[in-house]
């Protein structure tokens, strides 16, 4: 009987280099409660939220994302025609087919396997633990990971529960062999036994002109198990790359609301004075795309330094979930 040869790859991975793009469109909780039945103290004292960035007409899903794939190789210094694959995690790409990563793969001269990823707001968190796992299996030498999201366009503007927390825009980051390991074993699951409370409707079927899907949430069924079933798997991440929590620099949460990473902060117990991810308060909740832009905020903005080991984590519709330890990619100049 013929024997079926498998590839083995890097023995270890890392980001090596993160691209973001954020919409021009700032959008603030006055200009929100034009339409909404809120006000600014309200919307910041239950979300942290003070601004998000709505994208524009000309300011496409494919568009976001291609921006910041193409930081995401400057900073890597990897060529698109180095790529293997494209992962491109979104929940609100308007058409099921065709899928956007092959439109991003095309717009940036790829012709790498490419497929997305529906995993809501833990859509990047899986996608990168899918990418490390192909470049060490040998599948690819390069894998860019993108999350990207233009989820205003599937938004009521009069829902207390939506209406104020989402947003738009994308982050990258390119995947590949490293001396040192920089992603950690992945610790991820699902509850589908809780799908209905982050959700979409009407279904595809019932779309008509009128009557366009749009995303339904239920905040305090979120808020009551986000920041302690989370605690479980976070720590468990940790565990999974032989690492206290003491080792870590920084905590780059999904930007779900303030008021679950500070909940979940306390319930970690995380070392004092460890720097936390809050790109939430001029974001919004950018749903797959929050995670890599947290991490390119808190670079930015000198929270957070290139080289630094920080636990990953992110959670939504599903309901589902993901979470790592990496260290921190460097970022494309502006």
């Amino acid at each position: 009987m013929p024997k079926i040869s498998q590839r083995t790859g890097a023995a270890a991975t890392a980001m090596l280099g993160l691209g973001t793009y954020r919409p021009h469109r700032v959008v603030s909780n006055d200009e929100l409660c034009e339409v909404l039945d809120s006000n600014d103290e309200w919307i910041q004292s239950r979300t942290g939220i003070q601004r998000r960035r709505f994208a524009g007409d000309d300011e496409t899903l494919v568009d976001m994302a291609t921006a910041a794939a193409e930081g995401a190789l400057k900073a890597a210094g990897v060529t698109a025609g180095q790529l293997g694959t494209v992962i491109l995690a979104t929940s609100s790409h308007a058409q099921h087919t065709p899928h956007a990563a092959p439109l991003v793969a095309d717009r940036i001269g790829s012709k790498a396997a490419s497929f997305d990823v529906g995993a809501g707001c833990a859509g990047f968190c899986h996608a990168l633990s899918v990418a490390s796992d192909l470049v060490r299996g040998g599948t690819a030498e390069y894998v860019l990971v993108i999350g990207v999201e233009k989820i205003s366009q599937f938004i009521d503007p009069t829902d207390r529960s939506t209406a104020m927390i989402f947003a738009d825009g994308a982050g990258a980051v390119v995947v590949g062999a490293a001396e040192e390991a920089g992603i950690g074993p992945v610790a991820w699951g699902s509850d589908g036994s809780q799908s209905h409370v982050i959700g979409q409707s009407p279904g595809c079927r019932e779309v008509d002109a009128e009557h366009k899907p749009v995303v339904h949430m239920q905040g305090q069924a979120v808020f009551r198990w986000a920041p302690f079933a989370m605690a479980d798997v976070a720590r468990e991440a940790v565990a999974n790359a032989g690492l206290e929590m003491s080792d870590l620099d920084a905590f780059v949460p999904h930007q779900a609301n303030m008021r679950i990473t500070d909940t979940l902060v306390r319930n970690l117990k995380l070392p004092a004075g460890i720097p936390v991810a809050r790109d939430i308060a001029d974001s919004g909740n950018t749903s797959a795309a929050s995670v890599p832009l947290a991490i390119e905020r808190m670079i930015r903005d000198g929270e957070a330094s290139v080289g630094d080991t920080a636990l990953l984590i992110a959670f939504g519709a599903g309901l589902s979930f993901a979470s790592q330890v990496v260290t921190l990619p460097p970022v494309v100049e502006a």
